[in-house]
């Protein structure tokens, strides 16, 4: 199949993209790298009157680096991620996982604004962003705001981006010397969509043990007992294996996902690998 006949534009910076999208009511669409939407688009599963084209300004594809931070425009792309073309402010997770996204032809095209936008649970940045503490700079057609990582994923391909929103940047704190990070996806074959990812942040200098489950058709879970758990775990241990499996058990339940017998094993299990790659750095 097609898409249906649909308006393009092409906006020459970011302020016209705002104004193209806010001319219509609804139907507007951003095109980035384009990886999911062009698909739904010729599969008609995306309702379309405009599309706006942001792939090519300069200003959603810049870097900037401060002491604390660094800064990403929204259309860096996945490939950009995995070669070392720009900083990792995660000591290796970005790029590690970068890799690790479908298929290279995918990550050439793909943008890590776009895969955020669009929400996909099983989309690899998502618990990668939330467990790093990312904050994201939207602009609308009533100006800039900042959003938290917690704030910005309403559930399943739902965000807290407005119909005439678009995602600017994304800023990611530098993890200290001391920090380490833990990712571990289940997939059936290299390149499909993950089953369950899990992403772990151990940073004490940052005061930072974060751990996010993502995927699972749901949206994204910060496992709170599991984080404290973790918080000051220097080695792996069955005394420490347990505990973390009691803390992934509590918080399953706290969030209703113990009702699928399955799915809540291969959730802890994914966890668990993710905590243990985090550990034996």
């Amino acid at each position: 199949m097609k898409p249906a006949p649909f308006d393009y534009i092409r906006p020459r910076d970011l302020k016209e993209a705002v104004v193209a999208l806010s001319e219509l009511e609804w139907g507007g669409r951003v095109l980035a790298g384009g990886q999911s939407l062009v698909p739904m688009l010729n599969l008609r599963l995306s309702p379309l009157v405009r599309l706006v084209d942001i792939s090519r300004l300069e200003e959603l594809r810049g870097v900037d680096e401060t002491a604390d931070n660094i800064t990403f425009g929204a259309c860096v792309r996945h490939g950009e991620f995995e070669d070392g073309k720009v900083p990792d402010p995660a000591r290796g997770m970005m790029r590690h996982v970068a890799g690790r996204i479908a298929y290279r032809a995918v990550r050439n095209r793909g943008t890590i604004g776009g895969s955020l936008s669009l929400a996909d649970p099983s989309a690899d940045w998502i618990s990668v962003v939330m467990a790093l503490g990312a904050s994201f700079t939207i602009r609308g057609p009533h100006g800039e705001r900042s959003l938290d990582a917690a704030d910005m994923f309403v559930g399943p391909y739902t965000t807290a981006l407005g119909e005439h929103d678009i995602l600017a940047s994304i800023r990611i704190p530098k993890l200290s010397g001391k920090a380490r990070w833990g990712y571990y996806k289940v997939i059936r074959k290299a390149g499909e969509y993950p089953m369950t990812i899990a992403s772990v942040v151990l940073d004490p200098d940052r005061d930072r043990h974060s751990i996010v489950l993502g995927a699972v058709n749901r949206g994204a879970l910060t496992m709170t007992e599991t984080g404290v758990v973790l918080n000051g775990a220097q080695s792996w241990s069955e005394r420490l294996e347990s505990a973390l499996r009691a803390a992934i058990r509590r918080d399953l339940e706290a969030a209703g996902r113990t009702e699928d017998v399955c799915e809540m094993k291969l959730s802890e299990t994914t966890v668990l690998r993710a905590a243990t790659s985090a550990l034996v750095q």
